[in-house]
């Protein structure tokens, strides 16, 4: 277990948790080699050290944070025809309940990536 598992045995709602951890697996298999941490207190994922990503249950919202301004701005477009869904300088957020396309996710992940293995 780590920081992402114990986060996600605490969110309540099955649809959430699923939402949550589905955004968690992908970038696993984009990533195999990222570890569980923590990321401005947020459980997350590390790749080469760098955060990757984090997605969590805020209070009215499913929130995914990539912890790239640029990475959120290559999806933000896409983001923006989601019902119930928008994006902030450095976060993408998501109705509670629905489900987070997963090519969109993966996207995110890929363009954080490509960041992190840059510098």
């Amino acid at each position: 277990m780590g920081a992402v598992d114990d986060y996600l045995a605490t969110v309540s709602d099955p649809a959430d948790r699923a939402a949550l951890a589905r955004v968690y697996e992908i970038a696993r298999e984009l990533a195999p080699d990222a570890e569980q941490g923590t990321g401005y207190r947020m459980p997350a994922l590390k790749h080469d050290g760098k955060v990757l990503i984090s997605a969590i249950r805020a209070a009215k919202h499913l929130g995914v944070y990539p912890f790239s301004a640029a990475a959120v701005a290559a999806v933000a477009g896409r983001v923006a025809t989601i019902p119930g869904a928008d994006a902030s300088t450095g976060a993408l957020r998501f109705a509670p309940g629905s489900e987070i396309p997963e090519d969109l996710i993966r996207d995110l992940v890929s363009f954080r990536l490509a960041e992190i293995d840059e510098r």
